[in-house]
């Protein structure tokens, strides 16, 4: 395609089953990339679709089918209903992530839901989609794909920092993209506020009114996955197979909230250098506490950007890779996926 400028949907769905993301945005090219956030949702996944979802990675081959289909449909009326409140006419496309049910790229599978053909008809839209199996096919993790968005998007910052499910970052090596999952973290913190009856723990108030399990601190801090160059991702089977154990041994919630935002924040600390500036978004942006735990440990300057990019970067940055792929232009790297070259990813459905 040879437009310069590109009005698409972003939509993004993370692995701390919190909600739907929606962004409406419009993504120039001049000289440089540049982007212009028009409107934006997000919708809350009810108690019923968080069951769901939780549990499909126990699911068989055929129920999953199935909750592909239902999945699918839920998406696009997500979707529809977004477009519809704010009529929006002007649209090229929708460039949806879906939402990761299995990723074991160490296997070679990556699998994520709402990636179906027919959404391009439910939607009546052209669809990008389905970003991370053709990078596991070529060797890759399939993670992380937002890189090449820091890379063009948010280049002014020494590091870029998501704080979701997974903490995840992004920075340059000389002139080389470089970019790892860090530690899972909201996936763990969201378990432990459940069980205190809250959906998330609010500014890390639960975590500081605990105390830190030095003993479990070390186990965690001593997981081998952290010893491990990149590039590496992680998956909620690594937490299943890794953290689990070692966390629940902690009786106490606020206790295992205490010992798990401390893991957090030095396994962090760990990967930034000093005097740097960090560019953090995603939901744990808004845990103040951990944010003051890593800054404990580090010298870097934090940045929180405004509301907006906070919850929605994610989404903005898959609305670009779809882009990248209607331009036939690389949007995965080899130099964060360990694909075995750069190259452009996803499927591209018309109704």
């Amino acid at each position: 395609m040879n437009h310069q400028c590109y009005n698409v949907i972003g939509v993004m769905s993370g692995t701390s089953l919190d909600a739907i993301d929606l962004v409406y945005v419009k993504l120039v090219r001049n000289d440089s990339w540049n982007f212009h956030i028009l409107k934006v949702k997000s919708i809350e996944y009810n108690q019923v679709w968080r069951t769901k979802l939780a549990s499909a990675i126990l699911l068989s081959d055929i129920h999953l089918r199935d909750l592909n289909d239902e999945y699918t449909l839920y998406l696009s009326n997500c979707i529809n209903d977004f477009i519809y409140e704010n009529q929006i006419t002007e649209l090229l496309a929708i460039c949806s992530h879906g939402h990761t049910i299995h990723h074991q790229p160490g296997d070679g599978y990556t699998f994520q839901i709402g990636n179906l053909p027919i959404l391009a008809d439910l939607l009546s839209q052209r669809v990008v989609c389905d970003f991370r199996s053709q990078n596991v096919d070529m060797g890759g993790q399939g993670a992380p794909l937002v890189p090449i968005g820091d890379l063009f998007l948010f280049n002014k910052y020494d590091y870029c920092l998501n704080l979701g499910g997974f903490a995840n970052i992004s920075y340059s090596l000389n002139d080389i993209r470089k970019a790892f999952d860090i530690v899972p973290v909201n996936v763990v913190l969201n378990y432990f506020a459940n069980r205190l009856g809250s959906d998330y723990d609010d500014s890390g108030a639960f975590a500081k009114a605990g105390k830190i399990n030095s003993e479990v601190l070390a186990q965690l801090n001593s997981l081998p996955y952290y010893k491990v160059d990149g590039p590496k991702s992680l998956g909620v089977e690594w937490i299943d197979n890794h953290v689990w154990d070692i966390i629940k041994s902690i009786d106490n919630p606020l206790d295992a909230l205490a010992t798990y935002t401390e893991h957090v924040a030095m396994q962090i600390s760990s990967v930034l250098l000093p005097e740097s500036t960090v560019f953090v978004t995603g939901g744990g942006a808004y845990n103040s506490f951990l944010i003051h735990r890593i800054s404990s440990y580090s010298k870097a300057e934090i940045i929180i950007p405004n509301k907006e990019l906070i919850e929605y970067k994610e989404a903005l940055i898959f609305a670009f890779l779809g882009v990248l792929k209607l331009r036939n232009e690389n949007n995965c790297l080899a130099s964060v996926t360990g694909a075995s070259m750069d190259h452009s990813s996803g499927k591209i459905y018309l109704p």
